[in-house]
């Protein structure tokens, strides 16, 4: 079994059905498009199963074959616990998103297209985790645009086209530069038929000048991708005008390809200018977290709302990775996985609710508790997790990045911990706005019929999407419940947030020789605990 290519069949599963898709009637498509996700994750789990965790090994279930000699460009795949974790995540997130997208294309557009787009960002972003060699990660970062600008252009809302052509830009500035980066580093290592590859590059004697130039290169084409303050601007209009599968996608897994970037770039590739940068890093990403929360509290929109507290949460990522100890290394790569679960939750259940009220205005609801209380019980644990609520995922990761800079960076640390206190005012004044207040109450003609098997046998009246966005929040309703399809969609959300917020073990267990082995690289270690004179000498060597 561990002879089978697994990462090239997760590549290519995906990619041909993708393909098949395509050319199917919308009815059959979507179960396929559906049923090939499902297959991609078995084969995903069965993949994983033959990981071997604490190994000496950087990667597992290699595969290499020569592309392109002549460049030194070779098809090279590989996982350590990091990227394993990350590949998971992103297969499961997957036929989440294709169930709750499920009647959610526009009318007069393809839904075929529309599965075949989803569908084929899975083998990229396998293929973005899984590179070993870094002109193929190259490869699969820029591919990786092509389905979400169509999706986004196509298939959102009415300022669509403005926000995947800004989208577009912003990311095709960055893969530029790192381009530039990328050929840069190929001349300054050793070349031949491999030369691309991550662990031939590593530990290169480069003058001081020219790997900062390097990683420079590298850093802002993450930085754009994560995104990070002040290179975040194309995120919150991308997210607001995508559908809210598109949105999950893009936020919960392909933005991580930024922040999992630094860690098996920046860090490994340029150690020393990583700690040359580390200053200004933290420094940008205390911004981050403390501009993107006060952002978020100001919104009025639900979907940028949403957006603007992952700029916050991807802050957080950020400094826990440039604190440079093994705590908050291990909640940074936790959190990657934590998010993706969580910003699905929330852009998934906001994406529920605007089907049923037809606006993204927090102000044109209010009262929905007393009617869908499923659908409110859901939306608070999903707003819960973004705070960082003890019990959820999110609290073990946030707190072993904030606990690991402290360690090293106390002042970063004070100033990380106010995002603490400010999600908390995005997310319950969120909730309150939404849920809370009276009753709302119907109005003549802005009421038509459901059926389907969401409605569980009954015709219920709900809310379509074409009610204007000045009618105010007390006159809407009635409006149905959760459906059977809905509760398939956040059940396994929010069982990853229960289960890896009770018990994180296992996850951190894959984590961690990773996380070591990159700090190894680095060349940093844990501070040294404060230690009685007469002490320190004797218990040194421990710490």
């Amino acid at each position: 079994m561990t002879d089978l290519p697994w990462l090239s069949l997760l590549v290519a599963l995906p990619l041909v059905g993708a393909a098949v898709t395509a050319a199917l009637p919308a009815a059959l498509a979507k179960r396929f498009a559906l049923g090939t996700s499902l297959l991609t994750l078995a084969v995903g789990i069965a993949a994983a199963s033959q990981f071997v965790i604490g190994s000496s090994e950087q990667f597992q279930l290699t595969e290499q074959y020569s592309w392109i000699p002549q460049l030194g460009v070779s098809w090279a795949l590989g996982v350590d616990g990091i990227s394993l974790a990350l590949i998971l995540m992103a297969l499961v997130l997957a036929p989440v998103c294709m169930v709750a997208a499920w009647d959610d294309v526009p009318g007069g557009r393809s839904e075929s297209t529309y599965f075949a787009l989803l569908l084929s960002l899975v083998p990229f972003m396998v293929g973005v985790f899984a590179a070993t060699d870094v002109f193929l990660f190259y490869v699969f970062f820029e591919a990786m645009l092509i389905p979400v600008y169509f999706l986004i252009g196509m298939y959102g809302g009415e300022r669509r086209q403005y926000a995947a052509v800004k989208f577009l830009l912003y990311s095709l500035a960055g893969g530029l530069i790192m381009l530039v980066a990328v050929i840069g580093l190929y001349v300054v290592g050793p070349g031949g038929t491999d030369g691309f590859m991550i662990e031939r590059l590593t530990g290169l004697d480069i003058a001081q000048d020219t790997e900062r130039w390097l990683f420079l290169g590298f850093f802002i084409a993450f930085a754009i991708k994560a995104p990070m303050w002040p290179l975040h601007t194309w995120l919150p209009d991308a997210a607001a005008e995508s559908r809210p599968a598109v949105a999950t996608l893009l936020v919960g897994v392909l933005d991580k390809v930024g922040t999992y970037g630094m860690i098996r770039f920046c860090l490994q590739l340029f150690p020393e200018a990583s700690q040359w940068a580390t200053p200004v890093v933290v420094v940008l990403a205390l911004v981050s977290i403390v501009y993107g929360a006060i952002l978020a509290i100001g919104q009025s929109d639900m979907m940028r709302l949403i957006a603007f507290t992952s700029v916050s949460h991807f802050g957080f990522i950020v400094l826990g990775i440039f604190a440079f100890t093994s705590t908050a290394h291990a909640g940074s790569n936790l959190y990657m996985i934590n998010h993706g679960f969580s910003t699905a939750a929330l852009f998934l259940v906001a994406g529920m609710l605007i089907a049923r009220r037809g606006s993204r205005r927090i102000d044109a609801y209010g009262g929905w508790q007393r009617v869908t209380p499923a659908l409110a019980g859901v939306f608070l644990v999903a707003g819960l997790s973004a705070l960082s609520l003890p019990g959820l995922s999110t609290f073990v990761s946030e707190f072993l990045v904030i606990t690991g800079t402290f360690q090293r960076y106390p002042a970063a640390g004070v100033v990380a911990s106010l995002g603490l206190v400010l999600s908390a005012l995005y997310v319950l004044l969120m909730y309150k706005r939404v849920m809370t207040g009276p009753a709302p109450t119907v109005v003549e003609g802005a009421v038509t019929r459901l059926e389907g098997p969401d409605t569980g046998g009954q015709d219920l009246p709900y809310v379509r999407a074409d009610l204007d966005e000045g009618v105010t929040p007390a006159q809407i309703g009635p409006v149905r419940d959760l459906g059977l399809r809905e509760k398939v969609v956040v059940a396994p959300l929010l069982a990853a947030l229960l289960v890896i917020g009770f018990f994180p073990k296992p996850v951190l267990d894959v984590l961690d020789p990773a996380v070591q082995r990159t700090l190894q690289v680095v060349g940093v270690s844990d501070p040294a605990h404060d230690a009685p004179a007469d002490t320190a000498s004797t218990h040194g060597s421990d710490h």
